[in-house]
């Protein structure tokens, strides 16, 4: 066997386990998310807002248009867990500011989030190290390659964005940032995508 047909099987073979853990990952966000009574969207948003934001840069995170923003907004809104805020250096932009019952719900999701990620059940903290130091590793070649398409999977929306790292640096079972859990696993289950 070649080298290079053993590195095709190997990227097949990874890409495959990839799909299957993302697929079970948002299987278990979705389930979570029908178990608190808010949509999918809803607890991305959540879990994306660690602080005051403008709309625009949340949309930016969520990888999705500003309408479809400002619909996440009023959902929020609507059931008490963030309200719109004028900007206080621009009044024109809007930031999204979490309350304190969507602050308590946000931390409830994280740590519900966390027991339920594959790597809380399955590996120890040494394997989470070393997972982590290669999830990062993929993260800074797939941010130098910025937009470089490969085959046109990237344009065609086969491969998920890459999302900046968290600024957490943590090796215990728990609390997945908002970046870590999206992107990494993206959890917008039929969200409109950002136009390019």
């Amino acid at each position: 066997m070649s080298g290079e047909s053993r590195t095709e099987q190997l990227n097949a073979e990874i890409q495959k386990c990839v799909f299957e853990l993302t697929g079970r990952m948002i299987g278990q966000a979705e389930r979570l998310a029908q178990r608190l009574g808010i949509p999918a969207i809803c607890m991305k948003a959540l879990t994306t807002l660690d602080a005051p934001m403008a709309m625009k840069d949340l949309g930016k995170r969520m990888h999705c248009d500003p309408s479809f923003v400002t619909a996440v907004a009023d959902m929020l809104e609507k059931r008490g867990l963030a309200r719109r805020e004028a900007h206080p250096g621009d009044r024109r932009i809007k930031n999204l500011i979490l309350t304190g019952d969507g602050s308590k719900l946000r931390r409830h999701l994280e740590s519900e989030l966390a027991a339920r990620m594959p790597w809380s059940r399955g590996l120890n903290d040494d394997e989470r190290v070393q997972l982590l130091a290669l999830i990062r590793k993929m993260l800074s070649a797939e941010a130098l390659d910025g937009d470089a398409e490969v085959g046109g999977d990237a344009a065609a929306g086969l491969v998920p964005p890459a999302v900046p790292p968290s600024s957490k640096t943590t090796t215990q079972a728990g609390s997945p940032s908002p970046q870590a859990f999206a992107g990494e696993v993206d959890i917008t289950v039929g969200a409109t995508p950002a136009a390019s």
